[in-house]
């Protein structure tokens, strides 16, 4: 299976605009498995979202420019940016605010809520240092289900990252089981998939299908790979079946 999600699936007009993806299959669910919803938020003014609570979501803080000021119930008082993401497990509850920071830099980035596990969970705040702002013609693991990685879901998820050149091709990443489905997302540029063209703040569903993912004048791209035959709490504050 391969369908396209345009921009028409997205909610709002401002400075956050929300991808609920699993509008695009009419199966009664806001979101595809433990792919709960996507924010991607741009501006070039600074602000603060003031302290706020989460319930059951599992949040990854993924900027591409700009800063913000992180500060949690936690703790934590942490600035992120292009060069540090953050997975906020919110579990039972949690709270954090965030104000920008980005000067003269737009800000841009996703805000990505994963369906956790089972509800309740402990609540936990991680950070990565990236050693290298982009992963260039090759697949970064980003985030992951119990491989040791920095950032690991208590679901069945992972997500990968890669910067496409001007004129390269790729293929989908070596997936860690049969039967996944994958949610391609096109943060910046253009691409090509199967003769298919996805611009940016578009998508594609795929599941069980060869694909080749080709650019003319280089993207930026996002990958979500999802199990949905796994268990997941679906009634989260956030990434939950709501709309």
């Amino acid at each position: 299976m391969i369908q396209k999600i345009g921009r028409e699936y997205f909610a709002g007009n401002g400075v956050i605009q929300t991808l609920y993806p699993g509008l695009a299959l009419s199966n009664g669910d806001t979101g595809i498995g433990s792919i709960g919803r996507i924010d991607h938020a741009m501006s070039n003014r600074n602000g603060t979202i003031p302290m706020h609570p989460h319930i059951n979501d599992e949040i990854l803080s993924y900027f591409r420019s700009g800063k913000i000021l992180h500060k949690d119930s936690e703790g934590n008082e942490v600035m992120i940016g292009k060069d540090r993401m953050m997975l906020m497990q919110a579990g039972k509850l949690f709270y954090h605010e965030e104000t920008g920071k980005s000067e003269d830099e737009i800000f841009e980035g996703l805000q990505i809520f994963i369906r956790p596990a089972v509800k309740d969970l402990t609540p936990k705040v991680t950070f990565w240092d990236l050693d290298q702002l982009h992963s260039e013609n090759k697949w970064r693991l980003v985030a992951s289900h119990n491989d040791n990685n920095q950032f690991q879901f208590s679901s069945e998820t992972w997500i990968y990252d890669i910067k496409l050149t001007k004129g390269s091709s790729i293929g989908l990443p070596s997936l860690p089981k049969m039967g996944l489905t994958c949610l391609l997302y096109v943060f910046k540029g253009e691409i090509e998939i199967n003769d298919m063209n996805l611009q940016k703040k578009e998508a594609v569903i795929i599941k069980d299908e060869d694909i080749e993912i080709s650019t003319n004048e280089g993207a930026e791209l996002v990958l979500f790979v999802t199990n949905e035959e796994a268990t997941i709490y679906k009634d989260g504050m956030f990434s939950g079946n709501k709309y």
